[in-house]
């Protein structure tokens, strides 16, 4: 994810946009319900206060999977993050 203040899906077809306060409400609703969860994409999408529907939830969360793969089996680099402090 950028560090802007938005994201954006990259899957085919898919325009929509994600602010930070979305994604934190996703995060939150993931961790709160857990991936095995019933019903957990229409349960976050609910968490969310109905601003992304349960498809696009569970759109997000395989393009965050994807992504994460693509870093582990190095096909692309790890991201360089603009961090702060003596270790820069």
């Amino acid at each position: 994810m950028s560090s802007g203040s938005s994201s954006r899906s990259t899957s085919p077809g898919s325009n929509s946009e994600w602010s930070k306060k979305e994604n934190k409400m996703f995060e939150e609703a993931l961790a709160y319900y857990g991936e095995g969860a019933p019903n957990l994409w229409e349960k976050v999408a609910s968490a969310m206060g109905g601003t992304k529907s349960a498809e696009e939830v569970r759109r997000h969360f395989q393009i965050l999977v994807d992504d994460v793969n693509s870093i582990e089996y190095g096909r692309i680099p790890f991201p360089k993050y603009k961090t702060q402090g003596f270790w820069t």
